[in-house]
């Protein structure tokens, strides 16, 4: 199944699942039974899920995928939980032996825009505007100090995400908070699939395009750490709640690392695509 938030014309974001090219408003297909936002679904457990796949058959209140805006599919995380240097092959192109220990970063809330959505930034600010494609793991429930093999019965889904990254404010700051937090910085998309649909996520190929042209091609295999080991490994340190994304890190091709190198600037189209899932598209602008 594919959640999304959605918000039609005019009118206030919604919760929805896509049946072909139709999105029906969860909400209001149940008479308000289930929640109108992601992260209240999700608190809801089982049988929310149960009522929005039911609801997706009746086909109840439908609105055309093409007539209303998609946003990110989870607005308001209480966190965005980063990994960094989480793939070897983006470990090789560094240089760099591969981590001992997952390396954990945050990225502000705040800087979560949907697919369609502008990354913006200003050229005051920061000139090394990079692109990072990541799986992004969505949290279903609550979890605290889980073990890896039972990791995964706490996932409720998988997005796309662009782990956007101001180079100069990431390397010249000496820690990675700002650099990675600037508004608009967090693209997630374009919908939520289920756990159920995505039993292995750790065999799915991964992409970035930059206007048109392929700059990550790899696999999510390629993961140093794999998502049951980060969910253990976050989960021993704090509290995960339902809503929380973890990005697992990104593939080689990052343009920092180019020869030369390639940042993103004023016009800019770049595409995030994850097997299974689909494609994040979002346009660059320099304010």
């Amino acid at each position: 199944m594919r959640l999304v938030t959605f918000q039609p014309r005019g009118q206030k974001a919604r919760l929805g699942a896509i049946c072909g090219e139709l999105i029906i408003d969860l909400h209001a297909a149940t008479d308000r039974q289930l929640p109108s936002d992601m992260c209240t679904f999700l608190s809801s457990g089982p049988f929310a899920f149960e009522m929005a796949r039911s609801a997706c058959t009746n086909a109840r209140s439908p609105y055309l995928l093409e007539k209303v805006e998609l946003l990110a599919p989870i607005l308001n995380p209480s966190k965005v939980i980063a990994i960094g240097q989480n793939y070897m092959d983006h470990c090789r192109e560094q240089g760099k032996e591969p981590p001992k220990l997952p390396i954990i970063f945050a990225k502000f809330t705040t800087s979560i825009v949907g697919p369609g959505a502008e990354i913006r930034w200003s050229p005051r600010l920061t000139q090394q505007v990079d692109f990072e494609a990541e799986l992004a793991v969505v949290i279903g429930k609550p979890a605290r100090r889980v073990s890896k093999h039972e990791a995964l019965d706490y996932v409720a889904g998988y997005t796309c995400c662009n782990d956007v990254s101001a180079r100069d404010l990431q390397f010249g700051d000496g820690q990675w908070v700002r650099g990675k937090s600037l508004d608009t910085f967090c693209p997630l998309g374009p919908w939520l699939v289920t756990a159920d649909e995505i039993p292995d996520p750790q065999n799915l190929a991964i992409k970035s395009t930059l206007n048109g042209q392929t700059m990550q091609d790899s696999n999510t295999s390629e993961m140093i750490f794999d998502v049951a080991t980060l969910i253990e490994f976050a989960s021993h340190a704090f509290t995960l709640l339902p809503g929380d994304v973890i990005l697992t890190g990104t593939p080689n091709g990052v343009g920092v690392f180019r020869n030369p190198p390639v940042f993103m600037k004023h016009g800019d189209v770049i595409t995030i695509e994850i097997d299974k899932i689909g494609q994040l598209t979002n346009t660059c602008v320099e304010e």
